[in-house]
């Protein structure tokens, strides 16, 4: 149990580094030129180079255990937020933010890979759900306590600070994480593309593409420019308005994490879940303008009924085989971070079109349709996926 406290506890700075641009972008802007494109971009591409990474992590997890996985790959980390505290331009802070989003791509991963090993199946979604919402105590650092660090020390100096942090993270994983013994697996079936011929998975794999996109990329992003560019709002304010949005991620967490064993239902909670989800975003849309109480009202509702990830990912895990744990959990996960980085990519350039068209008002509402559009497209598919009983 204490390899996944640990684990849990590192899992802080994966959240910190998925989300804190939302809070640094005015100041990026400011000092090196940064605009809501590259921001976008830089955001993106710690969402691809973690989901890209699920592959070889899922491979190593099954083949060398949490262990090495992991505390090898958090050097990444370390090199990424020295590069981002030495960036001069935004391809710096893209770079960066590659090398942090492969450093962070196996500590979730590892924590789940040794629940599936160590506990029974019914209880993987609540204990899941209770590592996720620690860790998102780091979307909570990375809103107002990180405009706060900001604005005393700078953001260089922050990231530094960070650097070394994760250093001694990468150190306590190494020394106090244990690896299990490896599962026995048929002979011929231990391949990822057994997993990928299992239709079952497919309308999971469709919903778990777009579900965590919203809350990750308005968390992570949008609300910054968004709160500042139609409402006026300095970086003090979006670092309040974004710990709200935190606080709510977390709530959301914990609560769904039991309602799958309650209601008896791998299928029914997330599914509406994510339909209450695209409905603040399109009630967001059309209010977009209005406001600003309302708009972070909205943000944080989406935020905490956003927060079904852990529920999909056990709906998942009760189809895959034991030996081919560390692959299934990673292969779903690729489908959900990778779809928060291919979304936070296109939603640069749907802003950016909608932006030379119209006011930034129009452009924020159409930004919000299009996540309210994807999320429906995933209900759509996920409606032919099947139930499984929790009990």
């Amino acid at each position: 149990m204490s390899a996944i406290v640990v684990l849990a506890v590192t899992y802080v700075l994966s959240q910190f580094f998925r989300s804190f641009l939302a809070v640094l972008a005015p100041v990026l802007t400011t000092d090196l030129g940064v605009g809501e494109a590259a921001l976008a971009t830089a955001s993106g591409v710690w969402f691809i180079a973690f989901a890209l990474m699920q592959f070889p992590v899922g491979w190593s997890l099954d083949r060398y255990g949490p262990r090495r996985t992991t505390s090898l790959l958090l050097l990444a980390a370390v090199a990424g937020a020295l590069l981002f505290a030495l960036a001069e331009g935004p391809a710096t802070i893209i770079a960066a933010m590659a090398l942090i989003g492969i450093g962070c791509s196996a500590v979730l991963m590892a924590a789940f890979y040794l629940l599936a090993r160590q506990f029974p199946p019914q209880r993987f979604a609540m204990f899941a759900s209770w590592i996720v919402a620690s860790g998102l105590s780091g979307g909570v650092l990375g809103s107002a306590p990180l405009a706060l660090a900001t604005e005393a020390f700078g953001w260089r100096v922050v990231m530094a600070g960070l650097a070394g942090v994760t250093l001694v993270a990468a150190l306590a994983v190494a020394a106090l994480v244990r690896d299990p013994p490896a599962a026995s697996a048929p002979q011929g079936s231990g391949s990822l593309f057994t997993l990928l011929k299992m239709r079952q998975l497919w309308p999971l794999m469709a919903i778990a593409f777009v579900a965590y996109a919203p809350a990750a990329n308005l968390r992570g992003l949008w609300a910054g420019p968004f709160l500042a560019d139609v409402h006026g709002y300095d970086i003090e304010a979006i670092g309040r308005a974004t710990l709200v949005m935190a606080i709510a991620l977390i709530l959301g967490t914990i609560t769904y994490g039991p309602l799958d064993v309650l209601f008896n239902t791998r299928k029914r909670v997330p599914f509406v879940g994510v339909t209450v989800t695209g409905l603040c975003l399109a009630l967001l849309a059309a209010t977009s303008g209005g406001s600003a109480t309302i708009a972070i009202v909205l943000m944080t509702a989406v935020t905490f009924f956003g927060a079904g990830y852990a529920l999909i990912m056990a709906h998942a895990r009760a189809m895959v085989p034991a030996h081919l744990i560390g692959r299934g959990v990673t292969l779903m996960n690729f489908f959900s971070i990778g779809g928060a980085g291919v979304i936070q990519f296109l939603s640069g350039t749907v802003f950016a079109t909608a932006a030379g068209r119209t006011s930034p008002e129009s452009a924020y509402a159409v930004l919000f349709g299009f996540y309210a559009l994807l999320l429906a497209a995933g209900l759509t598919a996920y409606s032919f996926s099947r139930d499984m009983r929790t009990r």
